[in-house]
């Protein structure tokens, strides 16, 4: 069994042998389905251990090809922080494979038990300091904002997942896409811009940029910052999700979903099989 050790992570060998084990059970939730809650290992709100699991799954992703292309932020909305009893949000990485082509297709067979939400993307102009970043310094930093759909696939069953479960999957990140339009933030209202997602043409989740930690930039401030804090840093040309605007919606096979972002854009993909 592969077990990496991250030298940033100050912990006895004995729970990094536990956090490795269960960065383990969840890569192999890919393959043979959703596994139980990993409370047997994690506390319900042990943020450092699941984001210790995190990275271990993220080394290992790396080790074997992947590349980073961005990163993440979840739980930004207030009721979702009061239903798993958090406080804080929390984020996970995006991979070059996990990116979806505006307009293309996701078959469900690469999904456990997917949802949709809509987001508003900002793509790095140039790479962000090695420190904290207020929301007003981050404009200097962003080259657009896209109108972009984050596919979660919890590898927990019945997404019965509590904030540890949840950062060690990853952020339950599974797929993105992110418009081929993007807009300059000069002149964008993200505070209040209105989204409509739409399954087969019909309105199923609604939202405001509002809802988003009070604010997209706010949002990606906040992700830019605890990246920092971890010792990493931002790259032009990365991708952050900044939150999702409104409620998640349960993909059924066969579906085509878009996204429509007030003043920024619109984004689309279609999950079904891929034709032969």
């Amino acid at each position: 069994m592969f077990s990496p050790i991250n030298p940033v992570l100050q912990e006895s060998t004995l729970i990094m042998g536990s956090h490795s084990e269960l960065a383990a059970r969840l890569r192999q939730a890919y393959v043979d389905g959703p596994i139980a809650p990993l409370r047997d290992g994690l506390d319900p709100l042990d943020a450092d251990g699941a984001y210790a699991v995190q990275t271990i799954n993220t080394l290992f992703w790396q080790q074997q090809g992947r590349r980073v292309v961005g990163r993440k932020a979840g739980l930004t909305a207030t009721a979702v922080q009061r239903q798993l009893g958090v406080d804080q949000p929390d984020f996970g990485v995006l991979f070059d494979d996990m990116r979806i082509a505006d307009g293309g297709r996701l078959d469900p067979k690469h999904t456990l038990q997917a949802k949709a939400e809509a987001e508003i993307a900002l793509v790095l102009s140039r790479d962000l300091p090695s420190r904290g970043i207020s929301p007003e310094e981050l404009p200097a930093f962003v080259a657009t904002a896209h109108a972009a759909i984050e596919i979660v696939d919890s590898r927990i069953a019945n997404w019965a997942i509590t904030f540890a479960d949840t950062v060690a999957d990853n952020g339950s990140s599974a797929f993105f896409v992110v418009g081929n339009e993007g807009k300059p933030l000069t002149g964008l209202d993200l505070y209040s811009a209105g989204m409509v997602m739409e399954i087969d043409g019909v309105s199923a989740s609604m939202g405001v940029g509002a809802a988003v930690l009070g604010h997209p930039l706010r949002a990606a401030a906040w992700l830019a910052s605890t990246i920092a804090k971890r010792g990493e840093t931002l790259k032009a040309g990365e991708v952050l999700l900044t939150g999702a605007l409104g409620p998640m919606v349960v993909l059924q096979p066969n579906s085509h979903v878009r996204a429509l972002v007030g003043g920024i854009g619109e984004t689309s993909f279609f999950f079904g099989r891929t034709k032969d």
